[in-house]
């Protein structure tokens, strides 16, 4: 039997997401959205059009916003679903995704103001960090509808005067919690210490802090896609999403082909889809490449395509920009982790086999200026050399990782 989901972004019908009757997800885009002037695609890879988009063609960016791997095997059972249903998953979860996308029953309204909390004292947000490996993103919960992307263990959280909130229903999150994981010792602190880092340097990226509750650690990251909007009455404030998709759903590639050699996105199609796309190409584009280098300074291999987002903000014209950075680590400090990058830099997948030649290559195959490309990367090695003494993060492992990071940016510069 066909099932449909409406599909807003913001406040308006944007399509309909269906499940047709042999178990296929197709979508559709609303005539009203497409005869709206200030109307856009929901997805760079699903332009506007009245044909429908079959399950290829829209399945990297629907899928895109459901977890993966284990997470995902767990959420299901936990809903009695079957894991590949794209399509009962998003129906069960859908209520609060990355960027602006709601998924409502077809013919439901979408409440006007949606702001439903469930406020947690410390002992149930313990109790719920405890039972996330098992219960990811709270999925079953009663009147929980939360999707994030991604195979670690995370929730989607409300925050407001020192107070943690789960959101009900489709009420929006500000932040996101990501508790300790007993298999990557110290990664909050890790996580935390690098993406610090980036901001001192200057790089955009999203705010993060780091909290205890009990004896549980957990990095606290403020999401870039949701904005406080001041209205009438005087004083009073509610959420605004902003819409946004990582690079592997703008290149309407599934999620389960991130990594570049599985067939996801190269650093060229990377930089090749920000000027397309982009606002202001010039800017992002120098950006991304400080990105790049960034995370090969810190030793971060897993920068795949899901790591990368575009942010959309409305106004006269819609303006598409490089989202800020997150998900900025060290994954060099765990040596049961793949050596092996998600992309490659210069024809080299082994970052520590880069060598200046690598860099000159990514250049050539980016369309950027090669002398450009070979004085930044020492400069920005220079830039966080003097900055990590300036970042305080009280943790064996983010001492560890400056000092890895310290050892590679000074190699670097000598090479």
């Amino acid at each position: 039997m066909a099932k449909t989901l409406d599909v807003y972004l913001q406040h308006d019908l944007a399509g309909r997401l269906i499940q047709d009757n042999h178990g296929e997800m197709i979508f559709t885009y609303a005539e009203n959205w497409l005869n709206n002037s200030n109307s856009i695609p929901l997805s760079h890879s699903l332009p506007l059009r009245k044909e429908r988009f079959s399950r290829k063609e829209c399945r990297g960016f629907f899928a895109g916003l459901l977890p993966e791997e284990s997470k995902r095997e767990l959420i299901a059972k936990n809903l009695g679903i079957s894991a590949k249903n794209d399509f009962s998953m998003l129906e069960q979860i859908g209520g609060e995704c990355a960027g602006a996308v709601t998924f409502i029953p077809a013919g439901v309204p979408l409440p006007e103001h949606d702001c439903r909390y469930r406020k947690l004292s410390n002992k149930e947000l313990a109790a719920i960090l405890r039972e996330l490996p098992r219960r990811p993103l709270l999925a079953g919960d009663q009147d929980v509808r939360l999707s994030l992307a991604g195979a670690q263990d995370k929730v989607a959280v409300h925050v407001a005067e020192g107070h943690i909130s789960i959101p009900l229903g489709g009420a929006p999150s500000t932040h996101i919690l990501k508790p300790a994981n007993e298999h990557f010792d110290g990664v909050v602190f890790n996580e935390a210490f690098c993406m610090k880092l980036a901001s001192a340097i200057g790089l955009p990226v999203a705010n993060v802090e780091t909290g205890k509750i009990e004896n549980i650690d957990y990095l606290l990251v403020q999401r870039y896609d949701r904005a406080v909007v001041r209205t009438i009455p005087p004083g009073s404030v509610h959420l605004e999403r902003l819409h946004q998709e990582d690079f592997c759903q703008a290149l309407g590639i599934v999620s389960e082909k991130k990594y570049q050699a599985e067939g996801g996105p190269s650093i060229k199609q990377c930089f090749d889809l920000l000027r397309e796309v982009s606002t202001t190409p010039v800017i992002d584009l120098q950006r991304l490449l400080d990105g790049i280098i960034f995370n090969y300074l810190i030793g971060n291999n897993d920068a795949h395509g899901k790591n990368f987002s575009l942010v959309y903000n409305e106004g006269e014209e819609w303006e598409i920009r490089l989202a800020p950075f997150y998900d900025l680590l060290s994954t060099a400090y765990y040596p049961n982790l793949s050596p092996k990058m998600a992309m490659k830099i210069g024809g080299e997948y082994v970052s520590s086999k880069i060598a200046p030649k690598n860099f000159e290559q990514l250049a050539e195959n980016a369309g950027l200026a090669k002398p450009i490309v070979r004085k930044r990367v020492p400069e920005l090695a220079r830039n966080i050399l003097d900055n990590l003494d300036n970042v305080k993060i009280a943790h064996k492992v983010a001492k560890t990782v400056a000092d890895q990071i310290h050892k590679r940016c000074q190699e670097t510069i000598d090479e």
